[in-house]
């Protein structure tokens, strides 16, 4: 998933530097949404796999 936000806002730069706004808008929230959705996930597998693991 972080690659994919990665993607994104490599693609809202570009999009950016040649002047379509409108699309680099969009792909710059794209790539915000999927960066902190891969940031929860990340924090719940440590807290999960801290607590399940832990032995």
């Amino acid at each position: 998933m972080l690659r994919w936000a990665a993607i994104f806002f490599i693609i809202a730069i570009i999009a950016g530097i040649f002047g379509f706004g409108g699309i680099a808008e969009g792909a710059a929230g794209i790539a915000k949404v999927l960066f902190f959705i891969f940031i929860v996930g990340f924090v719940l597998v440590l807290l999960f796999g801290a607590t399940i693991f832990k032995k």
